[in-house]
C-alpha cells in the first residue's frame, strides 16, 4: 500500500512542478508584453527590472497554483490511465478513492500553504510590486517624451515632439523646445526639423541635438534693468545646434514610500482587511450622519424657543399655492431664496454621494480580497477534484490531450470567477457569493467526475459514443 501511495505521489509531484514553472513563466511574459515600454530603454539596472519581475512572478502565483494542479493531476492519473496502472491498482483491491488519498492529503497541505501564502507573502509582494511598477512608470526619462504631448519633465524646459523613433530609438522629429530659465520672464522657443537624444560620458547631461531650426528670443531694448516699452526680438537660424540639459533628475530611481500604497485592499493581510473594512464603515456612518444633519438644516424649521415659552401659537394651515400667502412685491425673492437654498443642498447631497459611492467601493474591495484568501486554496482542491477523475477516465497522459481538458475547464472557471467578482465590485452581487461563484458552480461538477471515475464510466470514449450510434441505427433497420 505504501509503495502505491509513494508511486503516485512521485507520479503527481513532476508534472505538478513542470506545469507550475511553465504557467509561471507563460504569465511572466504576458508581464513583459504588457509592460515592455516602461521597462526597456529607460537605463534601468538589470537588477531593478528582475526585482519587478520576481515580485510580479508571485502576484501570478493565485493563477499559476490552481491552473497547475488542474494540469498535473490530469496528466498523471492520465498516464496512469494509459498505462493500465489504474487497472492493475485497481485489480489488487485498491479502489480509486484510496488511491487518491496520498494525493488528497499532499492537496490538503498546498492549499493550506496557499493560504498563508496568500496572507502573509502576497500582501507584502503586491505591496513591493506596486510601488516599485509605480516608480518605474513615472520615471523622468527622455524616453517618457510622447509624440503631440508637452514634457515638463525636465526643470525650466517644455518639449513638443511631432514623432519619434523613425530613424533610430533616439531620433525626435518635429521638436519645439519652450525654455523659461530665463531672469526676464519671457520663454525663448526653440523649433528644430529633427533632432537626437544623447547624454553625456559622465551621464550629468543630456545632450540633444538639433538640425535645421529656428531659434527665437526676447529681450529689453535697452539691455538694463530700468522698463523701457521697447522690446528686441531675435530670430536666428541654424542648421546644427545643441541644447544641455541638466540630467541630475533623470539619474536613479527615486523609490516611493511604500507606506504610501499600503491602504489598497491587495496589499492588506485577513487582519489589516478587517481593521480596514470596519473603519470605512465607520467613516460611512459618519458621512450619512452628516450629510443627515447638513441637509435638514435647510428644510426643517427648527424651532428654538421650544421649552423656554408658554406662548401658544396656533398651527396655521395653508391651502392653495403657498405664494398667495406671501406679499407680491417678495414672490421673486422667496422665489430665489428657494432656489439658492435648493441648490445648496443639491451640491451638499451630490458632493456626499460621491464620497459615500468611493467609501462603498473600498468596503467591497476589502470584503472582496478577504474572501481571495480562503478560496485560492479551496480552488486547488475543487480542481484537483475535477483533474484527477478526468485523467482516470481520459486515460491520455503527455501534453497533448490533457492539457486541452485542462485549460478548457480552467477557462470556464476563471471567466466565472472574473463575471462574479466584476459584478461584485459593480455591486451587482454580494461580495461573498461572487467570490464563491464559480466554486459553487463547478463543485457538483467535480462529484460527477469523482463519480462516473469510480464506476468506470466511459464518458469520453470515443468508441463507447460510436458502438452506441451504430447500435442504435441497427434497430432502426431491424424495425
Amino acid at each position: 500500500m505504501k509503495k502505491i501511495h509513494l508511486l503516485l505521489i512521485k507520479a503527481f509531484i513532476r508534472p505538478f512542478i513542470v506545469t507550475f514553472f511553465i504557467v509561471m513563466f507563460i504569465l511572466l511574459m504576458f508581464f513583459l508584453f504588457k509592460y515592455v515600454d516602461d521597462l526597456i530603454g529607460k537605463g534601468f539596472e538589470w537588477y531593478t527590472i528582475a526585482e519587478v519581475m520576481m515580485y510580479a512572478s508571485a502576484s501570478n502565483v493565485a493563477m499559476a497554483l490552481p491552473l497547475a494542479v488542474l494540469l498535473s493531476s490530469i496528466m498523471t492519473f492520465g498516464s496512469l490511465g494509459e498505462n493500465y496502472e489504474l487497472v492493475a491498482i485497481k485489480s489488487a483491491g485498491v479502489s480509486l478513492q484510496k488511491a487518491m488519498q496520498p494525493l488528497f492529503i499532499f492537496i490538503i497541505g498546498l492549499s493550506i500553504a496557499s493560504f498563508f501564502f496568500s496572507d502573509y507573502m502576497l500582501p507584502k509582494a503586491n505591496l513591493k510590486y506596486g510601488s516599485l511598477l509605480w516608480d518605474i512608470r513615472n520615471k523622468k526619462l527622455a524616453f517618457l517624451i510622447k509624440p503631440g504631448v508637452f514634457n515638463n519633465s525636465i526643470p525650466g524646459y517644455a518639449l513638443l515632439v511631432d514623432r519619434k523613433g523613425e530613424g533610430g530609438v533616439d531620433s525626435l522629429y518635429g521638436i519645439t523646445i519652450y525654455d523659461h530659465t530665463g531672469s526676464n520672464g519671457i520663454s525663448k522657443i526653440i523649433k528644430a526639423k529633427k533632432g537626437r537624444m544623447t547624454k553625456t560620458d559622465d551621464g550629468q547631461y543630456l545632450i540633444l541635438k538639433l538640425i535645421d531650426g529656428v531659434r527665437y528670443e526676447e529681450a529689453n531694448g535697452s539691455g538694463g534693468n530700468s522698463f523701457n516699452p521697447r522690446q528686441t526680438f531675435t530670430r536666428m537660424r541654424f542648421k546644427e545646434t545643441e541644447q544641455k540639459f541638466d540630467f541630475s533628475s533623470f539619474k536613479g530611481l527615486n523609490r516611493t514610500q511604500e507606506e504610501n500604497f499600503k491602504n489598497n485592499a491587495p496589499m492588506l493581510n485577513l487582519k489589516e482587511l478587517v481593521q480596514r473594512e470596519d473603519s470605512l464603515k465607520k467613516n460611512l456612518d459618519s458621512i450619512n450622519k452628516t450629510t443627515r444633519i447638513t441637509a435638514s438644516a435647510y428644510y426643517k424649521q427648527n424651532n428654538y424657543v421650544a421649552g423656554y415659552t408658554k406662548v401658544k401659537v396656533p398651527v396655521k394651515i395653508i391651502k392653495g399655492n403657498i405664494l398667495n400667502t406671501i406679499p407680491k412685491n417678495n414672490h421673486f425673492q422667496t422665489l430665489q431664496n428657494a432656489f439658492d437654498q435648493a441648490e445648496t443642498i443639491k451640491q451638499v447631497i451630490n458632493g456626499r454621494i460621491i464620497e459615500h459611492d468611493l467609501l462603498s467601493k473600498e468596503v467591497i474591495k476589502a470584503q472582496i480580497e478577504y474572501q481571495r484568501k480562503y478560496t485560492l486554496a479551496v480552488s486547488c482542491l475543487l480542481l484537483f477534484f475535477i483533474g484527477a477523475p478526468l485523467g482516470a477516465i481520459i486515460r491520455k497522459g503527455g501534453l497533448g490531450l490533457p492539457v486541452v481538458i485542462a485549460i478548457v475547464f480552467f477557462l470556464v472557471y476563471h471567466i466565472i470567477s472574473t463575471v462574479a467578482e466584476k459584478s461584485a465590485k459593480e455591486g451587482s452581487l454580494d461580495p461573498i457569493f461572487g467570490m464563491w461563484t464559480a466554486i459553487i458552480v463547478l463543485t457538483p461538477l467535480g462529484v460527477f467526475l469523482t463519480y462516473k471515475a469510480t464506476v468506470d464510466s466511459a464518458l469520453f470514449d470515443v468508441d463507447y459514443y460510436k458502438q452506441l450510434i451504430l447500435g442504435l441505427f441497427k434497430k432502426k433497420t431491424n424495425k
